[in-house]
């Protein structure tokens, strides 16, 4: 079933029997359970680059260079500046595409 497929059993709940309400509800868990891990995947990607990071940063402040840049401050400025802080410029409701609902 696709997403549309599903937005339609929403609107339509008291026309649909059990066993339709059952397939919808175990394809919508089986749904989140795949985006769950896909979140899992990402947090440990980021983990790992963030470690790498934290380290070549150490090198670098033992080594006696500059760990902050000024592409570091503009980019803090930037963010600081932005007024909409908290909103997410990602379109949730958008499918993911094929190459990141395989990763």
């Amino acid at each position: 079933m696709s997403d549309g497929t599903y937005d339609e059993v929403l609107l339509d709940l008291e026309n649909k029997s059990n066993d339709e309400l059952r397939e919808v509800l175990n394809a919508l868990y089986e749904e989140e359970q795949k985006l769950s891990y896909r979140r899992r995947v990402l947090h440990g990607k980021i983990d790992i680059l963030r470690a790498e990071l934290v380290s070549r940063l150490e090198n670098q402040r033992e080594a006696g260079e500059d760990v902050i840049s000024g592409g570091d401050i503009e980019r803090l400025i930037e963010i600081l500046s932005n007024e909409s802080r908290g909103v997410s410029s990602i379109d949730v409701t958008e499918p993911l595409g094929d190459e990141e609902q395989n990763d």
